[in-house]
């Protein structure tokens, strides 16, 4: 048992279970996928560009088998070529070959609520600088009473 310990640590070699492959075991060589492990199937995605330009290709085909050659060539079924052509008739390819996304914000929208925002900070400020005002005014004025002498009469000021 000590032995097979010391030549898995001496070879670097990890156990695995029965039947389990891995590329430095020795059943793939490294670099190579493993043929055990399938990918999906991924769903192609074709431009509007694409699309129109294929079905340019396939109206100017006039005699028999070149649209069956140009799908070959593209990788393509007929069923995609006419599903296509009644996107074209119904006009979304033109759609789609608008950019995605929000629509571009007019720049005077931007500038109307910047100059908002700004107002209203302003007027926030302000209100508080009124309030700092108020609120000295009525320092001002407690002191002033404090300030006076007592016994004084107020009429007597000079």
């Amino acid at each position: 048992m000590l032995e097979l310990e010391r030549e898995r640590a001496a070879s670097g070699g990890v156990e695995r279970a029965v039947g389990e492959r891995n590329g430095a075991a020795g059943g793939t060589p490294v670099g190579l996928p493993d043929p055990e492990l399938v990918e999906g199937p991924k769903r192609r995605r074709f431009s509007a560009e694409y699309k129109l330009r294929v079905l340019r290709e396939a109206d100017a085909c006039s005699r028999s088998g070149e649209v069956g050659a140009l799908l070959r060539r593209e990788g393509l079924y007929s069923s995609i070529l006419s599903e296509w052509r009644k996107q074209r008739e119904a006009g979304s390819l033109e759609a789609l070959g608008r950019p995605r996304g929000r629509k571009p914000v007019d720049p005077l929208e931007v500038e109307n609520a910047a100059l908002r925002r700004r107002a209203e900070r302003a007027e926030a400020e302000l209100e508080t600088a009124r309030k700092v005002i108020e609120v000295q005014g009525n320092v001002s004025a407690l002191l002033g009473q404090l300030l006076e002498p007592r016994g004084a009469d107020p009429s007597t000021k000079r």
